[in-house]
């Protein structure tokens, strides 16, 4: 399995940005789709955004128009960009790789310890 390590979270007030890095192992990570995904407590674990390996994208309703998700394939690394940060942002944020050749985007590496995200005035 890839191996995945995320960075960038913060504790940042409402409207406030934050950009996340996925930063990767590998030789092959240009080939795999990326999705970003959150957990808050007691919630199910949660698909934010996700790039495929032609960088198409994907975004839930609740990010669309104010996330950003990017890959730099030279560096290994997927970025989360962050704008118009609201409390129901606030979340641990995990990466992983996914399948996207059949049905939905599915989680297929391990999970790391993720980044905590904090919005909060």
């Amino acid at each position: 399995q890839v191996q995945l390590v995320e960075s960038g979270g913060g504790l940042v007030q409402p409207g406030g940005s934050l950009r996340l890095s996925c930063a990767a192992s590998g030789s092959i990570f240009r080939l795999y789709a990326v999705g970003w995904y959150r957990q808050a407590p007691g919630k199910e674990r949660e698909l934010v955004a996700a790039i495929t390996s032609g960088s198409s994208t994907n975004y839930a309703d609740s990010a669309k128009g104010r996330f950003t998700i990017s890959r730099d394939n030279a560096k290994n690394t997927v970025y989360l960009q962050m704008n118009s940060l609201k409390p129901e942002d606030t979340a641990v944020y995990y990466c992983n790789v996914v399948e996207t050749s059949t049905g939905s985007y599915y989680p297929f590496g391990s999970w790391g310890q993720g980044t905590q995200v904090t919005v909060s005035s």
